[in-house]
């Protein structure tokens, strides 16, 4: 990345705090915000039964279990450690490999431990809304058993259309999201405030003596609930995800002023429930409210469990259109689904991939007891992954203090570890498909790097060096047409392949010669000003560099007419387009930890990806596609 490169200025410097606090609510909150759905009911199933030292001992766990995993990690810590204000495990992996030298031992570790965290958010992403929307249907059932054999059929119907709306877009409901889980955290809130005022006693499992003693006295128990425990964090990842959408305060206010009490009050209400109820046991949340609120709270719900889910879809997205920019995934079709706000995108092959896996988990497992047996692993794989990667930075890059920064990441990564091991236990009964999803795409990822740094290597090879090819060449020969020739290159000191094909068959050059790379740096935006690099050669050479940020979206009919800025016309229609568009075939030299499979596999996402033409949107009546076959 050049040095000289900036950060734009993120969107919400422009954005009231009101609006950024009620928009992270319906954005940000939506995931951990519908956690007492499903939590208190699955921990306390997996004790055996329900005692006063079983609900206090519970109750202590999640309650410090949002204080240390979510306020203190991520609200305290993990939004320090931001890549120019943007978050997650992308931003930063780019943010600790600053700290390593590249092809270095430590550089492949942090690149792997960043490729599998992301991979791990997707194995989230497919089990988050089916284990949500499933639990929240499935409160029908308290009301009436007539809702039995259709809670299935109404997820999935519910699910599917979920999917079908992203085509469309969510700007035009995204306004009501933030309303909306306002509305959920404050019927969180008074639902649990009314079993508190009757057995107030219980607020003394705020005290983690009654958690330490629960793991203390029942080990085995003990650690089997901490797999549990986790349900309560989940979607704590996305506070950091989100930052770069509504910034560091607005997040932090919403979750210390509003979203954490709610949460507490209502899991402290179930507790108090249980201790006068033990049979509520059954579906601990839906019997906190009274006869005549059991329909309403259903389908409250079942709306906040569909924003929760549309967050992690989104969220996928974004990740997508990360790892492509990147280089980590191969080019997808991307619609901007709003002319006003970029992060709002839709990728339909992750959409439908994404819709199959969630149909299948709810098929598969039917309840979200089953489901939750599945959840955790890449929920707590991806926080592990969190910490390592902030410890990374804030002692490489951000230099803190060792002091305080030991005995802080310690704790946090101790915590990482219980939660993490705990729900390994789960690989047999469920674990296994999030962290199946997870291993997919990691091997998809490493498999396209490793295929791009091979096939880059192969078209290097024997390539003409630019300056001796500018040396050699004559002003009459080979003759000149009018127009200007746009060749796409990766490295501007060759000669790319298109050119040498365009000369071997047509004999000629054009008038004005550009080469055009596009760089990815790593930082989330780049300022308009510094969007254009341009360089003059002789002969009517020329090179220009185009800076994006791995969150900007490619536009290059746009990039060229910033290039008049520093008097360098183009007029789209006297230029044409020249992109090389290779066959590759497998060879027989064997690559260590690239056998014939992993090329084939390659192979396949090279031959099926978006071409450049529409990535990077140029005209397609101005593209010329030269190429040959590679041997790889």
């Amino acid at each position: 990345m050049p040095a000289s490169l900036t950060q734009s200025a993120p969107p919400h410097q422009l954005t009231s705090r009101q609006t950024l606090i009620l928009g992270a609510l319906g954005v940000v909150y939506g995931d951990i915000g519908t956690s007492p759905l499903y939590t208190v009911k699955q921990c306390l199933e997996g004790m055996g039964g329900v005692n006063h030292a079983t609900i206090y001992g519970v109750l202590s766990l999640i309650a410090w279990a949002l204080f240390i995993v979510v306020t203190v990690k991520y609200v305290i810590v993990m939004m320090r450690a931001d890549n120019r204000g943007e978050g997650g495990i992308l931003a930063l992996t780019a943010l600790a490999l600053r700290a390593t030298q590249p092809g270095n031992r430590r550089h492949r570790w942090v690149l792997a431990a960043g490729l599998m965290g992301a991979a791990l958010f997707y194995g989230d992403g497919v089990i988050t809304p089916a284990i949500s929307v499933l639990s929240a249907v499935e409160g029908l059932k308290v009301a009436t058993p007539f809702f039995e054999p259709y809670v299935i059929p109404i997820t999935i119907l519910l699910l599917v259309g979920l999917f079908v709306m992203q085509r469309h877009g969510t700007a035009h409901v995204g306004r009501l999201f933030g309303p909306i889980m306002m509305v959920w955290f404050a019927v969180l809130a008074l639902l649990g405030a009314a079993e508190i005022a009757i057995e107030p006693e219980i607020l003394l499992a705020l005290n983690p003596a009654y958690g330490i003693a629960l793991l203390v006295t029942n080990p085995t128990g003990g650690f089997v609930l901490l797999g549990a425990v986790v349900l309560a964090v989940t979607g704590a990842e996305a506070l950091y995800i989100d930052m770069g959408h509504f910034g560091r305060t607005p997040i932090r206010t919403a979750w210390l002023g509003y979203v954490f009490p709610a949460l507490l009050l209502n899991y402290f209400g179930q507790g108090a429930l249980l201790l006068r109820t033990p049979g509520a046991v059954e579906n601990p949340f839906f019997l906190l409210a009274p006869g005549w609120l059991l329909y309403p709270l259903v389908v409250l719900a079942a709306i906040a469990t569909v924003i929760a889910s549309q967050a992690v879809i989104s969220g996928a997205f974004s990740m997508t259109r990360q790892a492509i920019q990147l280089g980590y995934l191969p080019r997808f079709h991307i619609r901007h689904t709003s002319e006003m706000e970029i992060g709002q995108i839709f990728v339909p092959q992750i959409n439908f991939l994404l819709m199959v896996g969630v149909i299948a988990l709810v098929l598969g497992f039917q309840s979200s007891t089953h489901l939750a047996t599945a959840y955790g692993i890449a929920v707590t794989g991806t926080m592990t992954l969190d910490t390592v990667l902030a410890f990374v930075f804030v002692i490489g890059i951000a230099r803190w203090r060792k002091r305080i920064a030991l005995p802080l990441f310690a704790l946090l990564i101790t915590v990482d570890l219980a939660l993490l091991s705990a729900n390994l236990t789960k690989i047999v009964e469920g674990g296994w498909f999030p962290l199946g999803v997870a291993v997919s795409v990691f091997f998809v990822m490493t498999t396209w790097m490793r295929g791009r740094q091979d096939l880059l290597a192969e078209r290097w090879r024997g390539a003409l060096n630019l300056g001796g090819f500018l040396d050699r060449l004559k002003p009459d020969h080979p003759p000149r047409v009018p127009g200007t020739a746009v060749f796409m290159a990766p490295n501007l000191d060759i000669v790319p392949t298109a050119m040498l094909h365009n000369l071997k068959h047509n004999k000629v050059l054009h008038e004005r010669v550009v080469l055009m790379k596009v760089n990815t740096a790593d930082i989330p935006h780049v300022v308009e000003e510094q969007r254009i690099e341009i360089g003059h050669l002789s002969h009517n050479f020329h090179t220009v560099t185009i800076n994006y940020g791995f969150m900007d979206a490619p536009n290059i009919p746009r990039a060229l007419a910033q290039c008049r800025i520093q008097q360098f016309h183009f007029n789209l229609m006297e230029t044409s387009f020249f992109i090389g568009r290779e066959k590759i075939v497998i060879g027989k030299r064997a690559r260590f930890g690239f056998g014939q499979w992993r090329k084939r596999l390659f192979i396949m996402m090279y031959s099926t990806m978006l071409s450049a033409t529409e990535f990077f949107r140029i005209p397609t009546n101005r593209v010329v596609e030269l190429g040959g076959q590679i041997e790889l």
